[in-house]
């Protein structure tokens, strides 16, 4: 009997979504080890910002589920160059995949230059992504699955947008096979759609915006400092990777109408809790917004929208019968609604967490299964 193909795994980043990912590959080993033709799914490297682990030596496995550990009490400090440990895992014996659960920009920058030296790449990394579209298309110009010689690395990044949501893989499936896109529309943060959703709930009720935003804060929805959600930019990265997907050449992220709700009295607050300790005193205009969006029978969320044909991109707060998909939305669920020509007037509904360690893990591990059926 032949020995199990390897295939080598690296993981940078392991907070909250490393961790989770480490959980899964530790199932994904275990199962493809027992299929036939079995897999040696080989975790050899973990690292953070401060410390790198590496068995460059021998290639022999890390364990993924005492890795972390491992790292902090044997890593590397601190964690060498990344471009010289990229050239050491271009020289395994196998393919490599690197699994970047990061939100570096500077390491998205490098994407084309991994790519080349056929090492793959999965991440939930938005930013690589949705930066200038030089780089989205350098990424899609290096890899195997873009225009990329079949010697270069695969990139996958479906938890860019909604976790573990099928939202990526839907849109380009639409695209690929023919059907016409119209537009795109949809509730992309799960912070956006918990803050609006305690905010002006169906029904009527709701609290000040900025007790709400401190509740979501309390609760760990929000980033530590509120304001990095409440700018907007978050969902207009996520809307410029949509757009490129469905055939605009969007420039940037800052390139269309994006809507913060950050007063513009508190943009140079000092930090996140002078920022959360002064935002009462704006609370007029949100009641206003409010009342105004009750007396019509509606909802106020916070949404982002494509509109294909006049290639119109954005941002912001948009108002919402209650019989709508985006007003019923509960939680910090997201919504993504796909208008095309094979739909018609009713969209294809994609709706979930969009947040989460274990979710958006789940759309990493998602993409390293299609990575590794590729490779085969």
């Amino acid at each position: 009997m032949s020995e199990p193909r390897k295939i080598f795994i690296a993981v940078i980043g392991v907070g909250g979504v490393g961790k989770a990912f480490l959980t899964q590959l530790n199932f994904l080993r275990q199962r493809l080890s027992s299929q036939t033709p079995a897999i040696d799914l080989r975790l050899v490297l973990a690292r953070r910002s401060t410390k790198q682990l590496f068995n460059s030596t021998n290639w022999e496995p890390l364990e993924p589920l005492d890795v972390v550990k491992r790292l902090e009490s044997h890593g590397t400090t601190p964690a060498p160059p990344l471009d010289a440990t990229i050239r050491q895992l271009a020289r395994a014996p196998g393919r490599v995949v690197l699994v970047d659960n990061t939100s570096d920009a500077t390491l998205g920058s490098t994407y084309p230059s991994i790519l080349q030296q056929g090492i793959s790449i999965v991440t939930p990394n938005k930013k690589a992504f949705s930066d200038q579209l030089s780089l989205w298309q350098a990424i899609y110009s290096a890899a195997a699955n873009g225009s990329g010689p079949a010697s270069a690395g695969l990139v996958f990044h479906e938890s860019t947008v909604g976790a573990g949501l099928p939202v990526l893989s839907t849109l380009k499936e639409l695209v690929e096979t023919g059907d016409q896109v119209t537009k795109i529309e949809g509730v992309f943060s799960g912070t956006m759609s918990f803050l609006f959703n305690s905010f002006q709930p169906l029904g009527g009720g709701g609290g000040q915006f900025a007790a709400e935003v401190k509740k979501a804060k309390d609760l760990g929805y929000t980033e530590p400092d509120p304001r990095d959600d409440l700018n907007g930019l978050d969902v207009a990265r996520k809307l410029t990777i949509l757009a490129r997907i469905a055939g605009l050449e969007v420039q940037s992220p800052t390139s269309f109408p994006v809507q913060s709700l950050i007063p513009a009295e508190l943009e140079s607050a000092q930090s996140g809790d002078e920022f959360l300790a002064r935002l009462p005193e704006f609370d007029g205009k949100m009641e206003e917004l409010k009342e105004e969006a009750t007396k019509e029978n509606k909802v106020v969320r916070f949404v982002g929208s494509i509109d294909i044909a006049s290639k119109a991109v954005k941002v912001g707060l948009e108002k919402f019968d209650a019989s709508h998909p985006i007003a019923a939305l509960k939680g910090s669920d997201n919504i993504i609604n796909f208008y095309t020509k094979r739909y018609g007037s009713n969209p294809l509904i994609i709706q979930g967490a969009g947040a989460g360690g274990d979710v958006t893990a789940m759309g990493v591990t998602g993409d390293l299964i299609k990575v590794i059926r590729l490779l085969q």
